[in-house]
């Protein structure tokens, strides 16, 4: 094996615990002979790291939050949120935040639309990279406003991991 070899194997090698220590999904790494490498990382965290969720449970009229909660000694890091309601009496634009993390509040919209019976479209937000809270022992916390009059149901979920 020559050493221009030995350095591409070495490579996908590193690529592949990157993509282990990551949890980034399934990832094809194509070698120079371009015959796929397949690495699967489905469902991988960090070595340490705890996987959580946070729920709402349904709420009528009022805000759903969903929480991932401090950890004493832990950081949190955020991999995704959902955002699922059904309308209101006269409809409404509402700011979804994300709190405690790095670099302050991350803010998305979200629409209860006009009819107490009819689905709002969810908001679903899978992040490529996790992302983190501002310090260790800080809980991030996704917030849902309240839907206006005739709101019946409203949920927010929160997934991720402490480290």
């Amino acid at each position: 094996m020559n050493k221009i070899n030995k350095i591409i194997i070495v490579t996908l090698i590193a690529i592949a615990i990157a993509a282990t220590a990551f949890g980034n999904g399934n990832v094809n790494v194509t070698n120079p002979a371009t015959r796929p490498v397949p690495v699967t990382t489905t469902g991988a965290v960090a070595s340490g790291a705890t996987q959580k969720s946070g729920s709402s449970g349904n709420v009528a009229n009022a805000s759903a939050a969903a929480s991932l909660a401090a950890v004493s000694g832990k950081t949190n890091y955020i991999t995704g949120f959902q955002c699922t309601a059904s309308g209101s009496t006269a409809g409404l634009a509402v700011n979804v935040t994300v709190t405690g993390l790095i670099g302050g509040t991350a803010t998305y919209s979200f629409v209860f639309p006009v009819g107490v019976l009819v689905a709002a479209q969810p908001l679903t937000v899978n992040f490529t990279q996790p992302l983190k809270a501002s310090a260790a022992n800080t809980a991030i916390t996704v917030t849902l406003p309240a839907g206006g009059a005739g709101n019946t149901n409203a949920a927010v979920s929160v997934q991720g991991f402490d480290l």
